[in-house]
């Protein structure tokens, strides 16, 4: 089945995983998890980090390079990688401190929620709210997976587990727009209505109800209609709408996050 946990070579390799799941886990829901935090906090730029940012919007962004930067000697286990690969989940340490880690990933089916993610991302922020382990997210999603195969199997009350999860969790919970933040997703992904203590954009974040491209088509169908070239005029405007209304800073004058950052200060962050 794909959606296994873990997936063991032989009887040691499984032992091999316990031990590392154990590793992150407290003995029971009442401890904390165990931390290895440093007596001094690292604030360095990753500079590396910059270069991830891939060139216009049309590249996807490789969330599993992120994470691999962002966690300790990028030590990630990662939970459920062959199920639903659009949410990636896992634990990992920043700073010493044991993590829950959610991350859409665009590479696959352009980081959609749908029934499956939802479902398995619901699950582990409930798992991770459960042994008191702190929840960072980082969001890159263009919203909740359309059509009808999705709408039949119930779409709106599996996508309804992640808002309930994250509004439920009492643990620590950060979250770091990437990229795309649209609609409902946006919402889904853990923001700061959903609970969220601290939310952080890079300035490529793009945080709107919908594309710009597909909210220009709708808008202003007119305007480009009317004009004598009329792509010309959609690239303006798709760009007006972008700097306007999509605008990390605009989100930020809002009160809807916290700082728009550098790629290069999210570990230190």
């Amino acid at each position: 089945s794909s959606d296994l946990h873990f997936i063991a070579e032989d009887d040691k390799h499984a032992l091999e995983i316990t031990r590392k799941l154990l590793s992150f886990l407290p003995l029971n829901n009442m401890q904390d998890p165990p931390h290895n935090i440093p007596t001094s906090i690292a604030m360095t730029k990753d500079e590396g980090m910059n270069d991830l940012v891939p060139e216009g919007t049309k590249a996807a962004l490789d969330a599993y390079k992120v994470i691999n930067r962002l966690v300790d000697g990028g030590d990630f286990m990662e939970v459920m990688r062959e199920f639903a690969k659009s949410l990636i989940i896992g634990f990992a340490r920043i700073e010493g401190m044991v993590v829950g880690i959610l991350a859409n990933q665009p590479a696959f089916k352009a980081g959609v929620l749908d029934v499956d993610s939802s479902d398995k991302g619901a699950r582990f922020i409930r798992f991770c709210n459960a042994f008191n382990i702190p929840i960072v997210n980082l969001v890159n999603v263009p919203g909740f997976m359309p059509g009808l195969a999705q709408e039949r199997a119930g779409i709106i009350r599996h996508g309804a587990k992640m808002l309930f999860a994250y509004s439920a969790a009492t643990v620590p919970k950060i979250t770091m727009i990437l990229g795309k933040s649209y609609g409902g997703a946006y919402l889904a992904m853990c923001s700061k209505d959903l609970g969220a203590d601290f939310v952080y954009a890079w300035p490529t974040a793009e945080i709107a109800v919908m594309g710009a491209e597909g909210a220009v088509r709708v808008i202003y169908r007119k305007e480009m209609e009317a004009a004598e070239d009329p792509k010309a005029k959609e690239a303006e405007l798709i760009a007006r709408y972008r700097d306007e209304f999509a605008s990390p800073y605009q989100a930020a004058e809002n009160d809807m996050i916290n700082d728009v950052i550098a790629p290069s200060e999210t570990r230190s962050t």
